[in-house]
């Protein structure tokens, strides 16, 4: 096939060699297996399915019990965990892809039911506005609850914390992933320490741009010490303004993080924009100034299609666009957007829990055509030798 997109063009990232820039993005999926929190075959089998991707970003998985703020994600701190990521990797490697874990901490996000009827941490203790998906244990059913508001993080429980990603990294590495993404977007943990309006401490974490910068700093550092920086992203939300995030000194403070970023020589960064319908809008200064800070991989997710993808491709803005939603309908999403395929519509129904419904059985092109298609994917994105490590 020859193409004039960018978006089908080879490009290196985190090391490797990639035949094209369609990246799947994390997306929470709630189906690991309970009690644990672990990964399994139905998981493997998802990835793997996608395993066309230039490079598949893992759901968001918590470095801790503590860590945790939605039913049935998966966690990447106890044996069975590595255990049941290691199924995962090895399906992903095996059908020819590249994989990254996406570390989490979710923060205030969370509910007393996870932690023994304990309040999630935070910065601060501050309310806000957000809500998790829980599952009900009398009755089965998950629902979107309001979280309470958090208890302060003494300095020795953010020490443990960045020691948990540490951990968590080292883990990751040990199931077989290529590399992590920290989870620094979203209204998340990272990110609570970022903002004025989540972070009010008044000791070396908080008030100064520089003291807010201190928990990612240290914990960047952690994993690139455990890792390697080649192995080693951080995913950022520069102009979310939910979950109590609207803080008016947010993008010098990204702008700020970015510089360290770069200094550090991590993979990429991955830059998350608002996707839903009267979202600030991501402008094109502040992908400019991005841009000029950060010379590596940038990553960027958010409502993409083909035209816009090539669009902030061709501009330099980025280097890989990761699909989400368009990504868990279609697992063959690389070949529909390079030959212009019909996209199957995503379930939203099916988003959070469940079994293979909405999950794993999403068909790719239809049969009649499956052997030919993957035939021409082969020929098409598949021109090199892959490392994996």
């Amino acid at each position: 096939m020859s193409t004039s997109s960018v978006l089908f063009t080879p490009t290196r990232v985190a090391g490797l060699e990639v035949p094209h820039r369609v990246v799947m993005a994390p997306m929470t999926r709630a189906r690991s297996t309970q009690p644990g929190d672990s990964p399994n075959a139905m998981n493997a089998r998802y990835y793997a399915q996608r395993a066309s991707a230039a490079l598949i970003v893992t759901e968001a998985s918590q470095i801790s019990p503590q860590g945790k703020g939605y039913s049935f994600t998966p966690g990447i701190y106890s044996a069975e965990q590595v255990a049941g990521w290691r199924l995962v990797t090895k399906a992903v490697h095996a059908a020819g892809g590249r994989i990254f874990l996406q570390l989490w901490h979710v923060g205030r996000m969370s509910h007393p039911d996870f932690h023994s009827g304990e309040l999630p941490v935070a910065p601060s203790a501050v309310p806000f506005e957000g809500k998790i998906w829980k599952v009900d244990p009398a009755t089965g059913v998950g629902a979107m609850v309001d979280s309470p508001t958090p208890r302060a993080l003494t300095r020795d429980e953010i020490k443990n914390i960045i020691a948990d990603f540490r951990r968590g990294a080292r883990n990751a590495i040990d199931a077989g992933f290529d590399g992590v993404e920290i989870h620094g977007a979203n209204g998340y943990l990272i990110d609570q320490f970022l903002r004025t309006t989540s972070n009010i401490r008044t000791d070396e974490y908080g008030g100064s741009r520089e003291n807010r910068l201190r928990f990612l700093k240290e914990l960047v550092d952690a994993v690139v010490d455990e890792v390697g920086a080649d192995r080693t992203a951080i995913r950022l939300a520069p102009f979310l303004t939910a979950r109590g995030m609207a803080c008016p000194d947010i993008l010098p403070t990204m702008l700020a993080a970015t510089e360290y970023l770069q200094d550090r020589g991590i993979a990429y960064l991955h830059l998350v924009e608002a996707d839903w319908d009267d979202a600030p809008q991501f402008t094109e200064e502040f992908r400019q100034a991005i841009r000029a800070r950060f010379t590596r991989p940038i990553i960027v997710a958010g409502k993409y299609d083909k035209t816009r993808a090539e669009w902030v491709l061709s501009k330099g803005y980025a280097d890989l666009v990761a699909f989400g939603r368009s990504f868990v309908a279609n697992p063959d999403l690389p070949l529909r957007l390079a030959r212009n395929l019909p996209l199957a519509a995503f379930d939203g129904s099916t988003l959070f829990g469940g079994s293979e419904r909405g999950y794993s059985d999403y068909p790719s092109w239809s049969d009649t055509n499956q052997a030919e298609a993957s035939a021409e994917l082969a020929a098409d994105f598949w021109p090199v030798a892959f490392q994996f490590r």
